[in-house]
């Protein structure tokens, strides 16, 4: 039986990306468009209920691109980056800088141009970032000071878990020149459906590979770092131990497609952000009316087992 999550990324309802390659827009190319429902909140501060707040929303449809990353795009992805971070020490505008200057690999998501008297037009900056992903490796880039910060990070998070021989096994692979770990970043807002993943990952691996081949930065990586945010029910007994062994279908994905991600990874922890959190980007979030505390999930997967990933997202993002 699936569980909520991977249940949210099938049945949310949203229409299936035309096409089974994503294309960016590289100077008057015309990518592919990919017309998917999104879910715009009115007012998410209008209700309360208890300390949590309730957010009542109205459906619209909007058709997205996908577009090299630029210096455009500077604002939007550091704000996604800061919803993913939240308060840690992590200097997001250097790391913003770097995924900006990897000009050959990555994708952002903007809303498709819509002409003046359009009905479809909501009023949306046409130089909104909705999402993005690409890659950083953490082993090419030892000794910047983001990269460092986010390792530092990673591994005091693993022993808020608990974990020991965990944080152990991490840093040392962290630490080994002789297989490279790349941090994969894939963020969006939380009203953008989950089916836009597929696509986006799709296209990213086409450019890692192109990498590879071409001996350009972040191609060749051995192993592949996600970091999710997650979370768990409020009301439960969630004490660090059980955070760390918590059941796949009791840990929540803001990105539902993740949870395919943590089935086949090697190392996984996951620890609490809950002071961290500001009630708009994550510290109160409702499931099916159930409060929920937040987490944020790290997960080391091996190269050779992306392949089968992408096989389940292709199973449960395809209509």
């Amino acid at each position: 039986m699936a569980s909520r999550s991977k249940r949210r990324a099938v049945e949310s309802g949203a229409p299936r990306p035309p096409g089974g390659q994503l294309q960016r827009r590289r100077g008057r190319q015309r990518p592919k468009r990919m017309e998917m429902e999104e879910k715009e909140i009115d007012d998410p501060q209008s209700v309360v209920n208890g300390d949590y707040f309730v957010c009542y929303l109205q459906e619209v449809n909007i058709e997205f691109e996908a577009y090299s990353i630029s210096d455009n795009d500077y604002d939007g992805i550091k704000k996604l980056l800061q919803q993913l971070f939240l308060k840690a020490p992590v200097n997001t505008a250097e790391l913003t800088d770097l995924l900006i200057q990897q000009s050959h690999i990555g994708s952002v998501i903007k809303q498709t141009d819509v002409s003046e008297d359009s009905d479809d037009d909501v009023g949306v900056d046409e130089d909104e970032v909705f999402g993005f992903i690409s890659l950083l490796n953490l082993t090419e880039r030892k000794g910047t000071r983001c990269a460092e910060q986010i390792k530092e990070w990673i591994l005091s998070g693993c022993g808020q878990s608990g974990e020991k021989s965990v944080a152990e096994q991490l840093e040392k692979l962290l630490s080994d020149t002789t297989r490279p770990v790349g941090l994969l970043l894939s963020e969006r807002f939380i009203n953008v459906p989950p089916q836009i993943a597929l696509p986006m990952h799709q296209q990213l691996r086409k450019e890692l590979a192109e990498a590879h081949e071409t001996n350009k930065p972040c191609g060749g990586c051995s192993f592949y770092l996600l970091i999710s945010k997650t979370f768990v029910e409020a009301g439960k007994n969630n004490s660090r131990k059980k955070w760390n062994s918590q059941k796949k279908d009791e840990l929540m994905f803001a990105n539902a497609e993740e949870e395919f991600f943590y089935e086949k990874a090697i190392l996984k922890f996951s620890f609490s952000v809950q002071e961290e959190s500001d009630t708009c980007l994550g510290g109160r979030w409702s499931f099916d009316d159930v409060p929920m505390k937040p987490l944020r999930t790290v997960m080391l997967i091996p190269a050779d087992k992306m392949s089968e990933i992408m096989d389940k997202l292709k199973e449960h993002l395809s209509l």
